[in-house]
């Protein structure tokens, strides 16, 4: 593969995860919309992106389901800290699989289900 397809690659790889975090800033349910239409654009051309885009995808719709447990759980006060442990994890493993899809190299994130295959 070129050199240039081979950086296109990894940077659409990326850009499936670091797009995850995108409803941190204020686009609502961004973090699975904008990570599935790269994903769906991207898949057919790029084999790497088609791995990393259902990887960011399963982790982010996980993410949701724990956040909307955790926000139930607010009512008894734990789900207030569970939330702050949701978004710091949330940041620390899209940041990880950000910079090792940069590189490259595949991240499976631990905590995700896999609605995707």
């Amino acid at each position: 593969m070129p050199q240039d397809k081979v950086k296109d690659e990894r940077m659409w790889a990326m850009l499936c995860h670091l797009t995850g975090l995108s409803s941190y800033i204020g686009v609502p349910f961004g973090h699975i919309i904008v990570p599935l239409i790269l994903w769906l654009i991207k898949k057919e051309e790029y084999p790497f992106v088609n791995e990393q885009g259902k990887e960011s995808l399963n982790f982010q719709i996980s993410m949701t389901i724990y956040a909307i447990v955790a926000g139930i759980l607010c009512m008894v006060f734990v789900g207030f800290f569970l939330l702050a442990a949701i978004v710091i994890v949330d940041l620390i493993f899209v940041i990880n699989a950000a910079v090792k899809a940069n590189k490259g190299e595949g991240y499976h994130y631990p905590l995700a289900i896999k609605f995707i295959q």
